[in-house]
């Protein structure tokens, strides 16, 4: 059985704010922020569009981007969904620790 990846992914918020997440169902969690049953967060910013996501993240790892994610500056997270690459790999390269043991 093959192992369970995660998608990391920036929402749009209608106030133009991001929102960062993880789910290892991605239409099915943009279904639920939609319809209110998501974070709180996004809640009191409907509607919300998918504005980036990078898929296949082992579950460890996609926990510690999305906290990376999360406390990046608005332009760092801007230039992500702009497509800057050098920034998704430094991230990447920096949020990721091995597991021990």
């Amino acid at each position: 059985m093959p192992a369970r990846t995660y998608t990391v992914y920036l929402l749009r918020c209608a106030d133009g704010s991001l929102y960062a997440g993880i789910t290892n169902d991605l239409a099915r969690r943009l279904a639920a922020h939609n319809a209110g049953k998501g974070a709180k967060y996004t809640r009191a910013r409907l509607p919300v569009a998918l504005a980036w996501q990078r898929g296949r993240q082992p579950p460890r790892a996609a926990r510690q981007l999305e906290r990376a994610l999360k406390s990046l500056r608005r332009a760092d997270k801007e230039r992500l969904v702009a497509g800057d690459l050098a920034l998704w790999r430094r991230l990447r390269r920096a949020a990721i620790t091995p597991a021990l043991g």
